[in-house]
C-alpha cells in the first residue's frame, strides 16, 4: 500500500476556508475518513465518507461547515473547511477505513493513516 498523503493545510483567518486534499492511491473501496488533534486535546473525528461516495458523517462541530468529498478517479479525498473557527486549529489526519463504510467517525474503523497537515485559524 501506499502512503495516505495530505496537503492544504496553512494558516487562515476566522471565517475563511481551506481545503484539504489527501492522496489515496488503492483506496477505492473503502471508506475514508478526515481526524484532528489540537495541542493537549485527544484525536477527534472530523467526517467521514463511503467507498462510493454517497453516505457521509459529520462531527457535530464541523457540521455545517466542513464538506467531505472523494474522486476516485484521481484517488483523492478532499475535506472543504468554510467558516473556519479558532477552534478548528489543529493537525489534520487522513485516514482509509477498514470497510466500504463507516457508521460514525470512529477511529477504530480505520487503519492507514497518513502524516497529518497543519491547520492554524487565527486573526
Amino acid at each position: 500500500q501506499l502512503p495516505l498523503v495530505e496537503s492544504g493545510g496553512g494558516l487562515v483567518q476566522p471565517g475563511g476556508s481551506l481545503r484539504l486534499s489527501c492522496a489515496a492511491p488503492g483506496f477505492d473501496y473503502y471508506a475514508m475518513g478526515w481526524f484532528r488533534q489540537a495541542p493537549g486535546k485527544e484525536r477527534e473525528g472530523v467526517s467521514c465518507i463511503s467507498s462510493s461516495g454517497v453516505s457521509t458523517n459529520y462531527a457535530n462541530s464541523v457540521k455545517g461547515r466542513f464538506t467531505i468529498s472523494r474522486d476516485n478517479a484521481k484517488n483523492t479525498v478532499y475535506l472543504q473547511m468554510d467558516s473556519l473557527k479558532p477552534e478548528d486549529t489543529a493537525i489534520y489526519y487522513c485516514a482509509a477505513g477498514r470497510y466500504s463504510y463507516c457508521s460514525g467517525v470512529f477511529a477504530y474503523e480505520f487503519e492507514v493513516w497518513g502524516q497529518g497537515t497543519q491547520v492554524n485559524v487565527s486573526s
